[in-house]
């Protein structure tokens, strides 16, 4: 398995632990990227699961998808030889803005993820996140528990294209200022957020939160200066801090990391159960403020 494979089936594994996937939803996750068989051993080989919970109701979007100051919709774009799909927001006064791409977490491009990119928009930018399913005729052809392991059975570096390819279109756009470019992703979208930063040398600011690092390796190619975001709690994902702080030293590369205490994984998500009202509106803060110093 690769690095991101790895982390999609630890998070449905731990997930299926701590009681927010049943069994059989693990199991769908999970063997999409290592087979049904593997995905059982898997399962049995871990801890006794909690009694299965669900995500919290879903709460109301922050910025309406009607909001006065803002323009968004779902968007078209062609990629490396098939078209992709995505969503974009701006501002709807005259001008040009800095672009934000907005990478979505293991579950696609949800309305939530389309609620952050319409806040990318009230800020001042131009976001636009990537549908990483588009091969797959998108996220919402698919079913919600397989979404994870279509996402793994992909190479990371088709992920870092479509987005490439997502920044390309940005940029042909009258209204954004390509030569301003930030991106900010959440869990397995804060893996790729690192992952297109050193793949796109000249992108500005970054704001992984609580993602896979970059492999030191593809530290030289990051040109972003990177706020990476972390839960306390997050024990699975924090192990990886030392690593990718000592690399982007060693690299002279402009990071900075936030870990906020007695927070999890996920705790910027308003929709789901790890939701913390009070970390996520600073950690958002934080995130508005990076973007603010690099990309003016």
């Amino acid at each position: 398995m690769n690095e991101l494979q790895r982390y999609l089936v630890e998070e449905a594994v731990e997930d299926y632990e701590e009681g927010r996937l049943t069994r059989r939803e693990a199991l769908k996750a999970i063997a999409g990227i290592t087979g049904a068989a593997l995905a059982a051993q898997m399962l049995e080989a871990r801890a006794q699961a909690a009694p299965a919970g669900k995500a919290s109701a879903s709460s109301a979007p922050l910025v309406a998808t009607d909001d006065p100051s803002i323009v968004a919709g779902i968007a078209e774009f062609p990629g490396e030889g098939v078209r992709l799909d995505g969503y974009l927001a701006r501002p709807a006064q005259t001008g040009r803005f800095p672009v934000v791409l907005v990478c979505h977490e293991n579950r696609g491009l949800t309305r939530h993820i389309e609620d952050v990119t319409r806040r990318v928009a009230k800020a001042g930018y131009v976001g636009i996140a990537v549908d990483l399913l588009s091969r797959e005729g998108g996220t919402a052809r698919h079913d919600f528990d397989a979404i994870p392991g279509i996402l793994g059975k992909a190479a990371p570096a088709r992920h870092v294209q479509d987005f490439k390819s997502g920044l390309a279109y940005a940029r042909s756009l009258p209204w954004a200022r390509g030569d301003r470019v930030g991106m900010t992703g959440f869990c397995f979208g804060g893996a790729v957020t690192w992952r297109v930063a050193a793949g796109v040398p000249d992108m500005r600011a970054a704001v992984p939160f609580y993602g896979v690092p970059a492999q030191e390796g593809d530290v030289p190619g990051i040109g972003a200066a990177v706020l990476a975001i972390y839960g306390g709690l997050d024990d699975r994902i924090n192990q990886n801090i030392p690593a990718i702080e000592a690399a982007m030293g060693k690299h002279g590369k402009t990071f900075r990391k936030i870990v906020y205490p007695n927070v999890d994984h996920a705790f910027h998500n308003d929709t789901g159960p790890r939701y913390n009202a009070a970390a996520a509106k600073a950690a958002w803060s934080e995130a508005l403020a990076w973007f603010g110093k690099y990309l003016a």
